[in-house]
């Protein structure tokens, strides 16, 4: 079975084709970086992975998506583009956590791995996973937390680990909170030397697939965490007019 994976979810679009089986043997990985965003560029990531893989759309029995959290425009270009697939070719549809994804980059010799990645509006999404003989295992919920409190997250958490990592653009962004942990043994690596792979989302798929599970196309909708902007303005201005009328 192929497995097409994509992230779209931070500044870095990733794909990646794993052909499943032990390990999950992964055929092509490509990732490209920018700050405009991914709508444009991910037909041509998807055709260079394929062609990479030597294998055309058509061979492609399931995909698998992040869903976040990360970018909302991001997350959304990704999904879309996966459930055309989806619908057009019948192959099967799983989504996969941002940040599990991310965490599962990290290098083996790491027992704690944080990963924080920047939510704006002066927030971060953060999570903090275990590494086990199985591979990671989520140790917290996603969760949107200004700097401050992520990094006193992490901070609890390295106490009872032998190393820690902790991954992704929020130290990059935010080093006042996060350039502290360094004093506690973290190895802080920025998300230009280890990103979401498109490989990696695609085996975190496999998984799902193994145990059954798999998403409807129709219902699948990103992980968001927290309302966006344009969410947050529309409760504002209905509390505003419920309060004008009462």
């Amino acid at each position: 079975m192929l497995i097409l994976g994509i992230d779209t979810a931070t500044t870095v679009a990733a794909v990646g084709v794993v052909q499943a089986g032990h390990d999950g043997r992964v055929l092509a990985d490509v990732s490209e970086h920018s700050a405009t965003g991914h709508v444009a560029r991910l037909p041509d990531l998807v055709a260079r992975a394929l062609t990479e893989a030597g294998v055309g759309l058509g061979a492609v029995n399931a995909l698998a998506v992040s869903v976040g959290p990360g970018s909302f425009t991001g997350l959304r270009v990704g999904l879309c583009f996966a459930k055309g697939i989806a619908f057009a070719s019948g192959a099967r549809l799983v989504g996969v956590g941002t940040l599990e994804a991310l965490a599962a980059t990290a290098p083996p010799r790491f027992s704690l791995v944080a990963t924080v990645n920047d939510a704006r509006r002066g927030e971060t999404y953060v999570a903090l996973f275990r590494r086990t003989a199985l591979g990671i295992e989520r140790v917290t919920d996603d969760m949107a937390l200004t700097p401050g409190h992520a990094a006193q997250a992490i901070a609890r958490a390295v106490g009872s680990a032998p190393s820690c990592v902790l991954l992704g653009d929020g130290a990059e962004r935010y080093p006042e909170a996060f350039g502290r942990l360094r004093e506690q043994g973290v190895e802080v690596v920025p998300l230009g030397e280890i990103h979401p792979r498109g490989s990696t989302v695609a085996r975190l798929g496999e998984r799902r697939l193994e145990r059954g599970e798999s998403d409807r196309v129709e219902a699948i909708v990103p992980l968001y965490v927290r309302a966006s902007a344009a969410e947050q303005n529309v409760r504002i201005a209905t509390l505003t007019t419920e309060n004008a009328v009462s």
